[in-house]
Formats: structure tokens, sequence, C-alpha cells
């Protein structure tokens, strides 16, 4: 759990080829009903620009391609990125580290990221650096793993620690992986913690949506156009004579 980066990545690259089907089988086929989910919160219009981060193969980033819109795929994992070239030739990939975008300033109409942000060494600066990209009026969208609803916690803590490893050695060559999974969500804030992160990186009006019964949220967060023209403008200095 110490996350480190060229660790992480490398386990990734592992699970490349087979990372997809092996989701939509330890989710229950919800993986899917998830992606759909963002999409709708990403609300993409044609003009506009979506960054997707951890976008792993492209499985996520092809709900958003439509005629018009600019669609960026970005991993820290060169095994995905090259899968994902393989999968989807029309998805733009590129090699990004989380808390070092390689795009400039108010790139972005929105900025989103599907079940990658655990695996960010340091998400307060990742966060920082998607508000950075993020274009006056545009939005963060964040869909991860969560809290769930108290009552289910017992099912839930079971299926992670017993039956998830279980699963994993029988469908995936690399259970090791979906072992740091469990770990990595046993380990993750709650929904509001997370909120109070996503606001302490500038944005606004940031709330949350659980799906699953907590075992996903999605959070949402905003640019006013004068909130970020206010940080751009440079502060008064006197000048002595």
């Amino acid at each position: 759990m110490a996350k480190k980066p060229a660790e992480v990545a490398a386990m990734f690259d592992q699970v490349a080829p087979t990372y997809d089907l092996t989701n939509d089988l330890l989710s229950f086929g919800q993986s899917r009903l998830w992606r759909g989910k963002v999409a709708k919160a990403v609300a993409a219009k044609s003009g506009q620009a979506v960054l997707d981060m951890a976008a792993g193969t492209g499985s996520s980033t092809a709900a958003f391609v439509a005629p018009g819109i600019r669609v960026v795929a970005g991993d820290f994992s060169e095994g995905m990125l090259a899968e994902g070239r393989k999968r989807h030739p029309e998805i733009e990939f590129v090699f990004a580290d989380a808390t070092k975008l390689p795009f400039k300033d108010a790139e972005f109409d929105a900025v989103t990221i599907s079940f990658g942000l655990r695996n960010v060494v340091n998400v307060d600066a990742a966060l920082k650096e998607f508000y950075r990209v993020t274009k006056p009026g545009g939005r963060v969208v964040v869909c991860e793993f969560s809290q769930v609803a108290p009552a289910l916690r017992p099912f839930y803590n079971f299926y992670l620690k017993r039956l998830l490893p279980f699963a994993s050695r029988l469908a995936s060559k690399t259970p090791e992986a979906y072992a740091y999974l469990s770990e990595s969500i046993a380990a993750w804030p709650n929904q509001k913690a997370l909120a109070a992160q996503i606001q302490q990186a500038g944005y606004e009006n940031v709330g949350f949506k659980n799906l699953s019964f907590g075992i996903v949220a999605i959070h949402t967060g905003f640019v006013s156009k004068a909130q970020k023209s206010a940080k751009a403008k440079p502060s008064a200095k006197k000048v002595s004579k």
C-alpha cells in the first residue's frame, strides 16, 4: 500500500489484456452501468474537450466519443495504453502522470477519472492538476469505490477479503493485482472526506451520488468562470518612488 508509482504501473501493465473482462466478472456487470452514469455526469457536448485519466484500455473513454468532442485518454501504464491503442484507434492516448499532467492550463471542459484516483501516490496534487487543466465553467467527475451503507458493510467486507481474492485467482493470471484492489478500497476515504479534498483543490459546488448502495460514488465539482478569472488576475503591487 506504499503505492510506489513504478510498481503500480508495472502491475497494470501485466493485467492489461484481461483487465476489462475481469472487471466485468468481478463487478457482476455493474462496471458497465457505472461507466454510463459517469458519461451522463460528464455531459460532454460538441465542441468540448474531455480528459479521461486512468483511462486504461479506453473502455471508460469510449463512452465520451461523439461527433465534435475531443477525447483524450491518459494513463501512466504503458501496457494499458498499448492495449487501448489497439482496441480504440479513434481515441487519442497519452502517457500522463496525474500529479504532473502534460497539458496546458484550462485545456479541458471536463476532467474525469474512474477507479484510478486510489492508485495515485499524491491525491491532493492530482486534484490540483485536474483543476489547473479544467476550463472556467468546466467540471471534474470522479468515480471511485467508496463506503457502503452500514447494513451492507459486513457482507461487502466479506466479499473484499474472501470472495474477491478467490474469484480473482480463477479469473486472472495476476491475482495479486486484485488483492491490491481490496486493500486500496479498504484504505480509501469515505464520500464526505473525498468531497472535501476535491473542494480543497479549488472546485466549487462539490457533491456526490452513491451507486450500488455506496459501493461506488460519483463526485462532481465545478469551476465558475468568475472563480478562475479572479485567480488569473495579477495582484496589485505597490511601486516605490
